[in-house]
């Protein structure tokens, strides 16, 4: 009776914060943190399990590593570094509102898909504001389109989405499994929703002649606000950027490194400047609402898990379609994009993982082999279709993902609203596109 108490309570909490936070009558991080809370004294969760447990609580990988690209941000935006590389953007494109699109839209793609979605996120909404505000476009749409792509280009590889980071552990895969695998069909899809921003968006995006020239007028250099800060900030850049892509063999996560780096740039934005050491705007400036809000939603799906309403959900992905690979494929596909939809998908993944080494015991009791037993042909096509699933289902919504709400929240400190339906009807049909092109990639390459 107890139990049952517990999934009531963790429903009903979950599910009244999740409307609350659709209305935007109150604002997100309030409601996540008044979520957690009602869920750790009314008892759902213990403080230490919401604190300090790996499974239930808060994810501090994510959380550190939002601080540290924050400040690491915060810092790169004093050298005009994001303007430079704005005025370089906007040149490369003619100033040509859906050329500078696909080409920030590219960019990315291919930047989630070699570090994370929230750092490249971080990295490329400074610029995107400063090239909108140069042509006196609004930025609402090219960033929706950044997060859409940040996700999709972070499904290419191994590092670019933290659920393929677990599926890799689990699964015994490497990193050129999940890039001959899936980045292919991660270019496909890519230009699959270029073609479709043409469609609906190329011809209406117009910026005054006047504009236009005067962009392409501009010098690069005139930017440039603190040229020997710009000079270590590139560098130390590069530092941080490699140290990403080799965090695997360095035996460091990406908080660690994200946290080594803005110490880094903290040090190298101090030296020689003589101003008073107690002034930190780049830490008073980061984006604590966001940070409060994932740990308040870190704690809200927890206690999901906790109560086992995602193993549950999990498990019926699964066992509704046991013993028939295209069903089991397809149901994985599907629920992993709906759900990841509505809840982070990282606890959703932990909960899929050992189902799906289950159903391979179950298939294949005569094999002793772990790597053999994940790697056998009717199992494969789980792991992938696990993996495009959550990673693709986060664009549904604009809490589906980490890097959505990185990017509303840029937007709204920048002065321009998001809400929750403007990004659900760009998103949600993506969503349903992209699992829709995995759903013909995977049938054709694994179950015909």
């Amino acid at each position: 009776m107890h139990m049952m108490s517990d999934v009531s309570l963790a429903l009903v909490i979950f599910g009244l914060a999740y409307l609350v936070i659709i209305t935007e009558r109150i604002h997100k991080t309030i409601v996540a943190l008044s979520g957690a809370a009602l869920m750790i004294g009314l008892g759902v969760v213990t403080q230490d399990e919401a604190f300090y447990s790996h499974e239930f609580g808060v994810d501090y990988n994510v959380v550190f590593l939002l601080i540290g690209m924050m400040v690491i941000v915060n810092i790169v935006r004093e050298t005009g570094l994001f303007e430079v590389l704005a005025i370089w953007a906007a040149q490369r494109a003619r100033a040509k509102p859906f050329r500078m699109v696909v080409l920030l839209a590219v960019l990315t793609a291919g930047l989630s898909a070699m570090l994370d979605n929230v750092t490249t996120v971080l990295l490329m909404a400074p610029v995107t504001l400063a090239i909108t505000k140069r042509l006196e476009l609004n930025p609402v749409s090219f960033l929706i389109v950044e997060a859409v792509s940040s996700n999709i280009g972070g499904t290419a590889t191994l590092v670019g989405d933290p659920p393929n980071i677990m599926i890799a552990s689990k699964a015994e895969l490497g990193y050129l499994d999940f890039l001959v695998v899936l980045g292919p069909i991660v270019v496909v899809m890519m230009a699959v929703f270029l073609g479709a921003l043409w469609v609906f968006f190329g011809r209406t995006m117009q910026v005054a002649p006047h504009l236009q020239k005067a962009v392409m007028e501009l010098r690069m250099s005139d930017a440039v606000q603190d040229g020997a800060l710009l000079r270590r900030c590139v560098w130390l850049l590069g530092i941080v950027n490699l140290a990403f892509c080799v965090h695997g063999p360095l035996h460091l996560e990406p908080a660690t490194i994200a946290l080594l780096g803005a110490s880094a740039f903290m040090l190298a934005g101090h030296a020689g400047k003589k101003e008073n050491s107690e002034e930190l705007s780049y830490l008073t400036d980061v984006e604590w609402k966001t940070i409060f809000f994932f740990i308040g939603l870190f704690i809200l799906v927890g206690a999901l898990v906790k109560v086992g309403v995602i193993r549950y959900l999990a498990d019926q992905v699964v066992t509704l379609t046991r013993g028939n690979l295209a069903g089991s494929t397809l149901a994985v596909l599907w629920g992993s994009a709906v759900l990841s939809a509505i809840v982070d998908n990282i606890p959703y993944v932990a909960a899929m993982n050992p189902l799906i080494v289950d159903l391979a015991r179950s298939l294949h009791p005569e094999i002793a082999d772990y790597a053999t037993l994940v790697h056998q042909p009717d199992i494969l096509p789980l792991w992938w279709a696990l993996a495009l699933g959550a990673c693709l289902g986060g664009n549904g919504t604009i809490i589906g993902a980490s890097a959505n709400v990185v990017i509303v929240d840029l937007a709204r400190r920048a002065g321009y609203q998001i809400s929750f339906w403007r990004f659900f009807a760009f998103g949600f049909p993506v969503m349903v596109g992209s699992v829709f092109i995995s759903m013909l990639y995977l049938w054709l390459r694994f179950l015909v």
